[in-house]
């Protein structure tokens, strides 16, 4: 297998910088265009998904803005997990996406991991170019997850258990 090697995000004038609790709303903004991009179904007004954001800045997730004169054009965000790192976001505005800025930025965050490091990550099933991008990176198939949408009944025969609201009590 041949891992195209990406430019370093350095040579295409990105420097990086770790993003703070301030630039939650920033990453809101970014965070709701991957969301449309994507096809994700959150429905997350741009408050919600700044808190939440802020949320994760504040416990145990990293966020790393690479930025071209000052404005912001992409963001990882991630967090160690212990026996993994767990890739939640990688971000690139539209504008200037397929010119090799995620390739790069994404290189940066993974050269500066722990070495042997397992790197996780979830595409959308229906994201086929980010599964194209992170198969290109190396990345390989290891789980799929399955979702049924709710009310769909498989027999009118069988009654369906309602979802459950709080935890079984044992």
């Amino acid at each position: 297998m041949t891992i195209a090697r990406a430019t370093p995000a350095a040579a295409l004038d990105l420097p990086p910088r770790r993003a703070t609790v301030a630039d939650a709303p920033l990453l809101a903004e970014m965070n709701r265009q991957l969301i449309e991009d994507e096809g994700h179904r959150n429905a997350m007004s741009l408050l919600q998904l700044a808190e939440r954001m802020t949320g994760w800045l504040e416990g145990e997730y990293v966020a790393i803005l690479f930025e071209r004169d000052g404005l912001p054009l992409a963001y990882v965000l991630y967090r160690d997990e212990g026996d993994a790192i767990y890739v939640r976001h990688v971000f690139v505005r539209r504008e200037h996406r397929r010119s090799g800025i995620g390739r790069a930025a994404m290189q940066m965050v993974l050269d500066g991991l722990r070495s042997p490091c397992r790197v996780r990550l979830e595409v959308l099933a229906t994201n086929r170019r980010g599964l194209a991008f992170w198969q290109a990176m190396g990345f390989r198939e290891y789980a799929i997850t399955l979702e049924r949408e709710g009310g769909e009944r498989l027999s009118e025969a069988v009654p369906a258990p309602p979802c459950l609201s709080e935890a079984p009590s044992a």
